[in-house]
């Protein structure tokens, strides 16, 4: 269809990469955009997604301000210049970066915000796992979750405590402690899918944004 919203994926060669190309195969409102970022214009891709390195997401993201075309990333592992980097683009271009695109992860980030300052009487500790082949530790995700719960309750907690080891997708918990009992908030991801799937809605969403630093959280509510 002529109307599909045009992806071009950078860092197709990857797991997730490959993963979001393998929906776009047969989605109704968005398709892959076959070409390298170095082939493309700007009447060729209606936006970038961007599950790479981040060496590779400074390309994409470079690439995207130049030619004015909304930007998606995932990739994690990038340091606090590359974030300053992210947000500065976004006032040229709608920009939308998130360590964690499943919609579980982002209702947990919900959960953390509702629970408030309580959670500073609790013992808290984060703790993730991840496949043995993941570089950054510990996670994109468990960084912004650790950092919500400080946020919210206004505390300073441990270091994450990170598993690498097998296939694992990914597992995120949150562990409220006190000395009768212990509450622990858990997401499993069972497949990479629901990773891409989040990628590709923020992707169509994206594309109908004025310029603007975005996250997951924002397209969750709408």
């Amino acid at each position: 269809m002529a109307n599909k919203i045009k992806i071009l994926i950078q860092g197709r060669s990857g797991k997730m990469g490959g993963e979001i190309e393998k929906l776009l195969l047969h989605h109704k409102h968005a398709q892959v955009c076959d070409l390298e970022l170095n082939q493309a214009t700007k009447k060729d891709v209606d936006v970038v997604i961007d599950f790479s390195s981040p060496a590779g997401m400074r390309a994409s993201l470079k690439w995207c301000v130049k030619m004015k075309v909304p930007f998606v990333s995932g990739t994690t592992g990038i340091s606090s210049a590359d974030l300053k980097s992210l947000k500065a683009a976004g006032k040229k271009t709608p920009v939308l970066w998130s360590p964690n695109m499943s919609v579980g992860i982002n209702l947990f980030l919900k959960l953390i915000q509702s629970l408030g300052k309580i959670v500073s009487h609790y013992d808290l500790q984060i703790e993730e796992a991840h496949h043995s082949r993941k570089k950054d530790s510990p996670s994109g995700t468990a960084k912004i979750l650790q950092a919500e719960v400080e946020r919210v309750g206004k505390i300073k907690l441990p270091s994450v405590l990170s598993t690498r080891g097998g296939g694992i997708i990914g597992i995120h918990k949150l562990h409220l402690m006190d000395e009768e009992e212990i509450l622990t908030i858990e997401h499993t991801a069972l497949q990479r899918s629901v990773f891409a799937k989040g990628a590709i809605a923020a992707a169509i969403w994206l594309s109908k944004k004025q310029p603007g630093f975005y996250n997951m959280q924002d397209v969750l509510g709408e």
